[in-house]
């Protein structure tokens, strides 16, 4: 055999038994249990209740949003497969987590193309132009939703929606973020826990996420440290906030529950490919999105920072992976 194998084959004189013993790389432990299929099944199934309170507010319009991003997204992978001759890779799931998670992140009022060509650029650009699954360094619904968001800006501010379950003088409404912005509406924390808002469909009621989020972690599918890392983060700096200006009725419980900030830490930054390895690394990718976030929300013009912060950090995640090599056992 050549040096180049990957196994030791011997044979026992005695039984006449052949022994395979494996000499390849590390790992040599796998859990079968686990798969990319199984994983993206999980977010699927995580995201039920986000979905189905999503239904409830905007009805129909949120289900023609998530029947384009996926539909778009399916087919931009195929299309993209077979332009570079690969293997059939729509099965394994990803694609279509990427349409929901883009569905759920473009206003229910954004015209069809939109979600079209976000769809398109966060399959080619976010993930087959790196070499397709698990290559990807950036989230790829997050650079679909970063593209359209430069690209039809005007589109994407407009949040009004008409809606007769929102409890609010205005018929026409901004986001709880966009309201304390722009006139200092603050948004009742009960309507933000539960739902009774406006903004985005995956970002408008934090128990819907935080229960998919928990069922995630439970399954293991999601690193617990990733979110843990975000919600202490953006918690420390709005009780900073608070105590620097105790007038401002828009408190650290309501940039928790309002905003993308929930939708993002559990479903978005959990990312298994963009984000850190080690267990240390991982929670300072988190408190690392949640510190961004919260700058962006204080201090620039724009009321959310979700998508900003966790690309920034996926750009940072080699470096983090670096810093946080665990040390070899015995040195």
């Amino acid at each position: 055999m050549t040096e180049s194998s990957t196994r030791d084959i011997r044979t026992d004189s005695e039984t006449n038994i052949i022994q395979v013993i494996s000499v390849a790389s590390s790992p040599h432990l796998k859990n079968l249990s686990l798969s990319s299929r199984k994983m993206m099944i999980d977010v699927m199934i995580a995201l039920l209740p986000v979905m189905g309170m999503a239904i409830y507010m905007f009805k129909w319009l949120v289900v023609k949003q998530l029947i384009i991003a996926v539909g778009s997204t399916l087919s931009a992978e195929a299309v993209f497969t077979k332009m570079r001759r690969k293997s059939f890779s729509l099965p394994d799931g990803s694609a279509g987590v990427t349409g929901l998670i883009l569905g759920l992140s473009i206003p229910v009022i954004a015209p069809w193309y939109v979600g079209v060509i976000g769809s398109v650029v966060a399959i080619g650009i976010g993930k087959v132009i790196f070499g397709g699954l698990g290559m990807n360094i950036f989230n790829p619904a997050m650079v679909g939703r970063a593209f359209v968001m430069i690209a039809f800006t005007g589109v994407m501010a407009a949040a009004g929606y008409e809606n007769k379950h929102i409890a609010v003088d205005a018929i026409s409404m901004a986001t709880p973020l966009d309201a304390f912005k722009q006139s200092g509406f603050v948004t009742p924390l009960r309507d933000l826990f539960f739902g009774f808002t406006n903004g985005s469909p995956g970002e408008i009621s934090a128990l819907a996420c935080v229960s998919g989020g928990v069922y995630l972690c439970l399954r293991r599918t999601a690193a617990w440290e990733i979110p843990l890392g975000v919600i202490l983060s953006a918690s420390v700096m709005g009780l900073f906030s608070d105590m620097i200006h105790p007038d401002v009725p828009f408190t650290f419980l309501h940039h928790l529950a309002g905003g993308s900030l929930l939708f993002g830490a559990f479903f978005i930054a959990t990312d298994p490919v963009t984000s850190p390895i080690s267990k240390k690394g991982r929670f300072l990718f988190g408190m690392g999105i949640g510190f961004i976030l919260m700058m962006l929300r204080f201090f620039s013009g724009y009321p959310e920072g979700v998508m900003f912060a966790v690309l920034f950090m996926n750009a940072v995640t080699p470096l983090i992976n670096r810093w946080t090599i665990p040390k070899t056992l015995g040195t």
